[in-house]
């Protein structure tokens, strides 16, 4: 990045529905030029965060700036500087590509010329197509380009690969990254761990409407003060009773190197900087005390290892 300042500022935010707190004071800097990622499962609050950084929904609390300006006072201002990806965007399903892009550039006084635009999303053979007749993920990038007919500083995709196929993520994952070479700011919401990973420059975890870390990925996975994971179930039949489990675990706890052991559902996750040590002495003791392993694996730390040591849940869950 070519300089740390930050281009968006948020302070306090709070968002409440009746007796429910969408979102609960939270506050970060999206520097510019980077990709900045809000991560966290469904219902963490990353949508009305960004909608209200957005100007979308105005805050019970607290104060949000995008390049200077005061989501309250100044929203005529802060449209001409940003482009929405909505987690949702309705489309006329009739319209022409081409068409509803011009469509969209007649709503501001500075648009950027069609054709190269819809040609940089992938979009250049499907320029005469009805929108009904197009793919998810065609119509996902039809829908980051209207985002960017304005050619926009800042750049909000909330959810942008949600329901596509694998190549379909990977070809959207491309799009973003070339914007970002362009030097655009994105804010980029997920709950994928694999897509914060490689799109972030920084990652603000999210749960329950609150900011419970922010870093970057490599950071965050240090935190966890391991490399690696082991994983393996015990069969059914030698982990009958609670008293069993926990027999198990203060076992594993002992191995070689180990820095954290813990059970979710009926997997028991080993966190070691020394894989190969562990994973020895680990064998050994399993041979001492009569423990047998099924799917034992072994892999990196990740995101979603983080979450799950500072929330106790998993990022995929509802």
């Amino acid at each position: 990045m070519e300089t740390s300042k930050a281009i968006i500022e948020v302070e306090g935010l709070v968002k409440r529905y009746g007796t429910h707190t969408a979102v609960n004071g939270i506050s970060f800097e999206v520097l510019k030029g980077e990709v900045f990622g809000l991560l966290g499962p469904n219902g963490a609050g990353k949508s009305t965060t960004m909608e209200m950084i957005e100007g979308l929904r105005i805050p019970d609390e607290g104060s949000a700036k995008v390049a200077g300006y005061d989501t309250r006072k100044d929203l005529r201002k802060i449209k001409e500087v940003i482009g929405v990806q909505l987690q949702s965007t309705s489309l006329f399903d009739l319209l022409k590509v081409n068409e509803i892009a011009k469509m969209y550039a007649s709503f501001y006084a500075h648009s950027v010329p069609i054709a190269p635009l819809l040609e940089d999303v992938l979009l250049k053979e499907k320029l005469n197509d009805r929108v009904k007749n197009l793919s998810g993920g065609q119509k996902q990038r039809l829908a980051i380009a209207l985002a960017l007919v304005n050619d926009p500083q800042i750049i909000f995709l909330d959810e942008p690969t949600t329901g596509l196929d694998p190549q379909a993520r990977r070809t959207l994952w491309d799009i973003i990254l070339r914007l970002k070479e362009q030097g655009k700011t994105i804010v980029l919401s997920t709950h994928y761990m694999d897509e914060a990973h490689i799109l972030c420059d920084r990652i603000c975890l999210m749960d329950q409407g609150e900011v419970v870390a922010l870093d970057t990925p490599r950071n965050l996975v240090l935190s966890l003060q391991s490399d690696s994971a082991i994983e393996f179930r015990v069969p059914a039949e030698e982990e009958a009773t609670e008293a069993e489990r926990e027999r198990v675990l203060e076992l594993l706890r002992k191995v070689q190197d180990i820095k954290q052991a813990e059970m979710r559902k009926d997997v028991y996750v080993l966190y070691t900087d020394n894989l190969q040590n562990s994973l020895l002495d680990l064998i050994q003791q399993a041979a001492v005390h009569h423990i047998r392993f099924a799917d034992l694996q072994t892999r990196t730390a990740t995101l979603e290892d983080v979450f799950i040591h500072m929330t106790g849940r998993s990022l995929r869950e509802e």
